[in-house]
């Protein structure tokens, strides 16, 4: 479908009664099945998931590639957090109900956690939007529906445990979405998870301990911030305050090049800067450049996906020096998705980003921007920019229990459900869900499958290292 032929269908579907677009989800059941999602065999022509991989390392800095795959081997479960393009070219040829959100597009359960609003106030919500992109929602669902049960099954909890988690993330997503659909538009842009409700929510449902040991999280989750980075990642040379090496994780300017290459690379991130700043709310963009002064930049390794895309961070100070900023900006590459859907409508890939964290969150970083770098050694490249830690904190799933990682679900469930519903047709596609757990079973087949999938995956990752033919480093 072209662009001028989907924005029109998407101008007359914003038109349709709430009758229209229940009669919608109900045609799209009987065309789709819920029961279908439950079904997933691999393609006879499916592609190589190892050269699947070793086609984004074409684009990433070659010496971090070995980082990437040695992430990835330490578990099952890091190993789905990295392989978000092999499960976009599997999830291409399953059943969708032809009902289109603004997708996450990697959608497990890592990449949600808590953060500051800007009110000052801890929020539950995605954090992570490097694949966003309008798709089919089933994709998201099933991306975290499946990386539950193979938290759970990493966790050795007991088969019935390991369904129950699955069950209670995708039934809390079909009951929010079914309340959502009965909102008014701008109840459901107003609608947000804090910590407060996920506790006084939850609370009775789980044991004291487990209470504890969340509010611990939560506690923790509020010392990341600039200050905590601060005091970590910097120290003093010759009286000026500098970002700490730690090759090849974290490597500063000063080590990355020398002479005129150094002052090349300075330039084009001061470039970087610039133009990042020329995209954020004007008072913000006054904040940022008269009040904080850059003072170091270095290159970082991030997350387990991304590691290998220029990742940059950069330390800015404000009063007396003791009033630190740290601001990520982040190489941008095309979705996953697009290569299974459409193109972005973004030309820059960065304001993609940007643009699905906006229309996805509750709630976004005050410094959320992008841009385009014409010159320099990354010239032609797409980067987005935030804040690198400000109060957030993510799960952590060795710690999790049962019932704990099950009240974590339905927290990812009810939030991806927001999250879809303010972009896509909620009525419709609570119509789809209906109000039986039909989807839900579906969903954990379906889950249960994908779990066997990625087993022999991670051994192909595992059989190609041995090999020789791609390289790991462990450890970091």
């Amino acid at each position: 479908m072209s662009t001028g032929t989907r924005k029109k269908a998407q101008e007359a579907e914003q038109h349709l009664t709430r009758a229209e677009r229940v009669a919608r989800g109900k045609a799209a059941r009987a065309e789709v099945p819920r029961s279908s999602h439950g079904v997933f065999e691999p393609e006879p022509n499916r592609p190589d998931p190892i050269e699947l991989l070793e086609r984004q390392a074409q684009s990433r800095v070659p010496e971090l590639i070995p980082i990437r795959y040695g992430r990835m081997l330490t578990s099952l479960f890091a190993f789905y957090r990295g392989a978000a393009l092999i499960m976009a070219s599997d999830l291409a040829a399953t059943p969708r109900s032809g009902l289109t959100v603004q997708c996450c597009g990697d959608a497990h359960l890592s990449n949600f956690g808590v953060f500051a609003s800007p009110e000052r106030r801890l929020v539950f919500d995605i954090n992570d939007f490097d694949e966003t992109l309008p798709g089919p929602w089933e994709w998201d669902v099933k991306r975290l529906a499946a990386s539950m049960l193979i938290a759970a099954q990493y966790n050795s909890f007991p088969v019935k445990h390991q369904e129950q988690v699955v069950l209670d993330t995708v039934e809390e997503y079909r009951a929010a979405m079914a309340r959502f659909a009965a909102m008014k538009n701008l109840e459901v842009w107003y609608a947000h998870l804090d910590t407060e409700t996920i506790v006084a929510e939850l609370g009775s449902q789980l044991r004291p301990k487990v209470i504890k040991r969340g509010e611990k999280d939560v506690a923790k989750a509020r010392t990341r911030d600039s200050m905590s980075a601060f005091s970590k990642l910097t120290h003093e040379v010759d009286g000026q305050v500098r970002i700490v090496a730690d090759p090849p994780l974290i490597v500063p300017i000063a080590e990355l090049a020398n002479g005129s290459e150094r002052d090349e690379i300075l330039d084009s991130l001061h470039e970087l800067l610039r133009l990042y700043c020329a995209t954020l709310r004007y008072d913000r963009r006054m904040l940022l450049i008269e009040q904080f002064e850059l003072t170091d930049f270095a290159r970082k390794v991030v997350g387990v996906g991304s590691v290998g895309t220029r990742t940059w961070i950069a330390l800015l100070l404000g009063l007396d020096g003791q009033d630190p900023l740290f601001l990520q900006l982040k190489e941008a590459e095309s979705s996953v998705l697009e290569a299974f859907t459409h193109p972005s409508a973004f030309d820059n890939h960065g304001e993609r980003v940007v643009n699905g964290q906006h229309f996805m969150q509750a709630s976004s970083d005050i410094f959320l921007g992008w841009l385009h770098l014409e010159s320099g050694p990354d010239a032609g490249r797409d980067f987005y920019g935030r804040q690198l830690k400000d109060w957030k904190g993510s799960a952590e799933i060795e710690q999790m229990v049962p019932k704990g990682m099950a009240a974590y679900g339905r927290g990812c469930g009810w939030t991806l459900a927001r999250a879809h519903a303010r972009s896509g047709d909620r009525v419709a596609i609570a119509s789809y869900l209906g109000e039986g757990p039909s989807f839900d079973r579906a969903i954990l087949q379906f889950s249960q499958a994908y779990a066997e999938q990625k087993e022999l995956d991670y051994e192909a990752l595992r059989t190609a290292v041995t090999s020789g033919r791609v390289k790991a480093q462990t450890g970091l």
